[in-house]
């Protein structure tokens, strides 16, 4: 393979995100979108100028010419249409959570080894400039030991009916927005917690509407976190060191303007950090990975260990217990 072309499974809104950048590289091509009816498949093909709509998930899955599929479906459905994919020998960028157990995840990383594919979950994230440069700065010891991490990420969700209202679709705040501070705080620590405790407050459908936590790290760095539907937009990471302080106000969606605020007591320094399309970074690694064999930036034991933690924190709150890890 010298490109990866691309289907998109379903007509999701959150495709929009990665068209623009699957079109701008010179190693992907965007041929293909499938829906659960043929007049919907067509309408979106027409829409946004895709050459090839089809009337079932399957039908696509069946296109040879199709190598690879971005998953924006809803969270329940991850797991299932990652896998028969990778049966059908497509390479899969799948939206997070990449699964909603550490079952349902080994099934994947079972799946894209027998198949000879490559599975990523999509923590765009990840693989922006912006965060490799924290990664950089704390190697670099700016703010000393870690001892303390904080994030949230919460908004307002008031349309009835939501996938994200509903229990059997995987809902909940801790699924949809809580697993970006949750992932922030591993990839920063380096390790997995020893502990966690967590507390919510459900809504009328059942899931978490607020859900906050805290975890325990064996060296003794402690982290909190706190995510929700109920509270405005608010989307923040603070890293605390023994020398200073590191606060970011755009860790999940760095796009343009991005700055690294350091604090050494009075003394505040601001570091830009450099732009890109947010979900470029995603696209190139799958290309890497894909087409030259080079190891994933995201790879699948790091969602499935970020799925633990998830189901981990959810025990807690529903038992009202402290979670042990080891």
């Amino acid at each position: 393979m010298d490109k990866l072309r691309w289907g998109l499974l379903s007509t999701a809104r959150i495709n929009r995100a990665v068209i623009s950048p699957i079109r701008a590289s010179k190693r992907s091509e965007l041929v293909a979108v499938a829906s659960r009816s043929q007049a919907n498949a067509e309408a979106y093909a027409n829409e946004w100028d895709i050459p090839r709509a089809f009337g079932s998930y399957e039908a696509l899955l069946a296109d040879p010419d199709i190598n690879a599929v971005y998953i924006g479906l809803p969270n329940h459905l991850h797991a299932e249409w990652s896998i028969k994919c990778a049966a059908a020998g497509k390479h899969v960028l799948c939206e997070k959570p990449l699964a909603l157990s550490t079952a349902d995840v080994d099934r994947m990383i079972a799946a894209a080894k027998q198949y000879r594919v490559v599975i990523a979950e999509a923590f765009m994230y990840k693989h922006h400039p912006q965060t490799l440069k924290v990664l950089e700065l704390l190697k670099q010891r700016v703010i000393g030991d870690l001892l303390v991490i904080k994030g949230a990420f919460t908004f307002s969700l008031a349309r009835s009916g939501d996938v994200r209202s509903l229990p059997e679709m995987g809902g909940g705040s801790i699924w949809d927005v809580g697993c970006y501070p949750i992932s922030y705080t591993r990839l920063v620590a380096g390790e997995e917690p020893i502990e966690a405790l967590g507390w919510q407050v459900l809504g009328l459908t059942g899931v978490d509407e607020v859900f906050v936590g805290q975890l325990r790290f064996a060296d003794g760095l402690l982290a909190q976190f706190e995510c929700g539907f109920r509270s405005p937009y608010r989307a923040w990471m603070e890293i605390v060191g023994t020398a200073g302080t590191m606060w970011l106000s755009k860790p999940f969606k760095p796009e343009t303007d991005n700055w690294i605020v350091i604090k050494h007591g009075d003394r505040v320094e601001s570091i830009e950090a450099p732009s890109q399309d947010l979900y470029q970074g995603e696209i190139e690694d799958m290309e890497n990975a894909a087409l030259g064999g080079k190891p994933q930036r995201v790879p699948l034991e790091d969602s499935r260990a970020n799925v633990a933690l998830i189901k981990a924190l959810l025990e807690s709150a529903q038992t009202g217990k402290l979670v042990s890890l080891k």
